[in-house]
C-alpha cells in the first residue's frame, strides 16, 4: 500500500530498498517538543513541533511574572512589515518559516475566508498588528477529515485508511488498519492518532466479556484525541478491565503558553474485505495579538476533523475525530458577537458530518476532546460564542522569554543533519536490529528532568521509553534512551514538562496559611491533570488543586 508523504507528516514513501530502515526529522524553531518520523526498513528523519510537554516527565521553565494589571498600554510587539491585511477574495496564506506575521491592522470581510498553507515546521499561526483587528469574515484552522472507506462515499477504494490532515500546529489521525480475510492483528491494526493526546487505533481480539455485543467493540474502532479532556473509546464503560486503562490524557494549559493544536484521532481496524477508516487530523493553534482594538462579528473555526465513514460488507471499524485546537486572542480590547470554535470531531455517518460525537466511553462516541480558547484583553466585552468556554484575563506576554528547545540529535549513532529534509536523512544499515539510541539535545531546560519518548507506528500502538536525568546544564543539556523501532513508518514523539510562574490576581491566602501569595506555578502536564503550587512571601510552597484555583477565580 502506497504511503502518502504530505508535508506535516508521519508517513513517508515507502523506501526503495525493503532492506534500508529509515528515520524522517525536520526542525521547529522554538520547539518544546521534538517529533521524528520513521520509515522501517530505513531510518530517516523526522519533525519536530512545538508541544505544552508532561508533567511528571520533565522540562520545567519559569516565565516571567505576569503583571496582575497591565501598567501600560498593550503591545503586540508587531513591526509592521507586511503592512495591511484585508483580503476581498478567499485566501490561502503561506506560512513563513515561523508563522509569524506582523500587519499594521487585520480586516477579513464578511463573506471571506481565510485559510493557511502549513509550513514545513508545522508551527501554529501568529498573527500580530500594531492596530485594530477586525473579524467579520472567517479564520479557519481546522482539522481535515478522514477518507471515506469501503462502499461509503464516493466508493474510491485507493485512499480507503488514508486520516485527516491537521490544521497548522495540530497532529495528523491515525491510519485505518488494513483488510485481510483471517484479521491477523498485524495487519488490522489501525494506527494511533499523533501528538500528545492521540486517540489509539483499533486492535484485534475479543474483550471476552459476555452480554451485548457492543461489550468488546471498543476494540475495533478508533479512540478520539485528546486535549482539554481526557477521551475514552466508544463502549469501553463496558470493558471487563478498567476504563483508566483506555483514558487518553489531556494536556496543556488554559494559559495557552505554549501555543499547540490539536491531537489526532486513532483510525480504525481492518475488515475482511476493507481497511478501516482513518482517524480525523487534530485542528491548529492561533494567536492573535492586537496592539489595539480586537472585533470579531464573523467566526474563528478551530474544529477536529471527523475519523471517516466506512460501510459495505466485510468492511472495518470508524476511526475517531481529533480534537478542537487553540485559539489566544491578546489585544487592549476584545468586543463583538461573533463565534470562536475548538470543538472535538465526530465522525462521518449517514453521509453527514459530525455524527455520534461526544469521548466518555459510551456507546457510539467516537468524538475528540474540545480545544481550548483564551482571550486577554484590559477591556472585554465580547459577547458572542465560545465553544468551548474561553478562559480570560489581562493581556499577558505574547511570546514566552527563554523558550526551551529540544532537537533529536541522532539514532542510532547516526547524526542527524542540523537541517533534516524529511527525506531519507539517515539511513541505517539493513543489519541494524533490536534497540537503538536516540539522543536529545535540549537548550534553557534544567538539568535533572527527564525525556519521553514516544513511538507511534503507523500500525499498532504507541511505545514509551523514559530517558535517564538530561546531564549538562540548563543552557546546554542532553539525554539519550534505548528503544526498539517497530517494522513500519513510526512518529518519534519527545516530551517533557514545563513550569510557568504567574502573579496572583486574587487573594489567594486562604489557600497557604493566610501568608500573602507573591507568585502561583502552574505546572502543565502532558499526561495528566494541571497542577499548582502557590509561593508566598515568606518562601514557602503549598501545593494546591488548580481545579480549586479556578473555582476561587483564578483566570491562569
Amino acid at each position: 500500500m502506497a504511503i502518502e508523504n504530505t508535508i506535516s507528516t508521519i508517513f513517508a514513501k515507502a523506501p526503495k530498498h525493503a532492506g534500508d530502515r529509515t528515520a524522517f526529522l525536520s526542525r521547529y524553531p522554538s520547539l518544546r517538543t521534538s517529533s521524528m518520523h520513521t520509515q522501517y526498513p530505513a531510518l530517516k528523519q523526522a519533525s519536530t513541533r512545538t508541544v505544552p510537554l508532561p508533567a511528571k516527565r520533565s522540562l520545567v521553565f519559569l516565565i516571567s511574572a505576569i503583571a496582575a494589571m497591565s501598567a501600560h498600554a498593550f503591545s503586540s510587539g508587531s513591526t509592521g512589515a507586511d503592512g495591511a491585511f484585508s483580503p476581498t477574495v478567499n485566501t490561502e496564506i503561506v506560512l513563513p518559516p515561523s508563522g509569524v506575521f506582523n500587519y499594521t491592522s487585520i480586516n477579513i470581510p464578511v463573506g471571506i475566508t481565510v485559510t493557511f498553507k502549513k509550513n514545513v515546521a508545522n508551527t501554529p499561526v501568529f498573527l500580530l498588528a500594531s492596530g485594530n483587528v477586525t473579524i467579520a469574515g472567517k479564520i479557519d484552522i481546522t482539522g481535515n477529515d478522514a477518507k471515506p472507506t469501503g462502499t461509503y462515499g464516493d466508493g474510491a477504494l485507493a485512499d480507503d485508511g488514508v486520516p485527516g490532515t491537521s490544521g497548522p500546529g495540530g497532529y495528523d489521525g491515525g491510519r485505518g488498519g488494513r483488510s485481510d480475510a483471517a484479521l491477523r492483528g498485524e495487519v488490522v491494526r489501525g494506527g494511533s492518532g499523533l501528538g500528545p493526546g492521540g486517540g489509539q487505533g483499533g486492535i484485534e481480539g475479543p474483550d471476552d466479556c459476555s452480554g451485548a455485543p457492543y461489550y468488546s467493540y471498543y476494540k475495533y474502532v478508533g479512540s478520539g484525541g485528546a486535549y482539554a479532556t481526557d477521551t475514552h473509546p466508544p463502549f469501553s464503560i463496558w470493558t471487563c478491565g478498567s476504563i483508566k486503562a483506555m483514558t487518553f490524557k489531556a494536556y496543556g494549559s488554559a494559559l495557552l503558553q505554549p501555543l499547540i493544536g490539536g491531537s489526532g484521532g486513532g483510525g480504525g481496524r481492518g475488515g475482511i474485505s476493507y481497511p478501516g477508516s482513518g482517524g480525523g487530523g487534530g485542528a491548529g493553534a492561533i494567536l492573535i495579538a492586537s496592539s489595539g482594538a480586537f472585533n470579531i462579528t464573523g467566526t474563528i473555526d478551530a474544529t477536529g476533523g471527523d475519523g471517516g465513514g466506512n460501510a459495505g460488507t466485510g468492511a472495518g471499524g470508524n476511526g475517531a475525530g481529533g480534537s478542537g485546537g487553540a485559539i489566544r486572542i491578546v489585544a487592549s480590547s476584545i468586543s463583538g458577537n461573533g463565534a470562536m470554535l475548538a470543538n472535538g470531531g465526530c465522525i462521518n455517518s449517514n453521509n453527514q458530518r459530525r455524527q455520534f460525537c461526544g469521548s466518555d466511553g459510551a456507546y457510539n462516541q467516537y468524538g475528540g476532546s474540545s480545544g481550548r480558547i483564551r482571550i486577554e484583553a484590559d477591556a472585554i466585552t465580547f459577547s458572542g460564542t465560545s465553544q468551548p468556554a474561553y478562559s480570560k484575563d489581562v493581556p499577558g506576554p505574547v511570546f514566552i522569554s527563554s523558550v526551551p528547545s529540544m532537537r533529536i540529535a541522532s539514532v542510532a549513532g547516526q547524526v542527524v543533519p542540523p537541517n533534516p529534509t524529511g527525506n531519507a536523512d539517515i539511513t541505517l544499515p539493513a543489519t541494524t536490529t533490536g534497540a537503538v539510541d536516540v539522543t536529545f539535545e535540549t537548550s534553557n531546560v534544567p538539568a535533572g528532568n527527564t525525556v519521553l519518548l514516544r513511538v507511534v507506528p503507523a500500525y499498532g500502538q504507541p511505545i514509551e521509553a523514559l530517558s535517564p536525568a538530561i546531564s549538562g546544564s540548563t543552557g546546554t543539556g542532553s539525554a539519550t534512551v534505548s528503544v526498539t523501532l517497530p517494522a513500519g513508518p513510526s512518529t518519534l514523539q519527545a516530551t517533557t514538562t514545563y513550569t510557568i510562574v504567574v502573579a496572583g490576581t486574587i487573594d489567594l491566602s486562604r489557600f497557604a496559611q493566610n501568608e500573602a501569595v507573591e507568585k502561583v506555578e502552574v505546572t502543565v502536564s502532558m499526561v495528566g491533570e494541571t497542577k499548582a503550587r502557590l509561593l508566598t512571601a515568606n518562601g514557602n510552597i503549598y501545593p494546591v488543586s488548580y481545579a480549586t484555583l479556578r473555582a476561587a477565580g483564578f483566570q491562569g
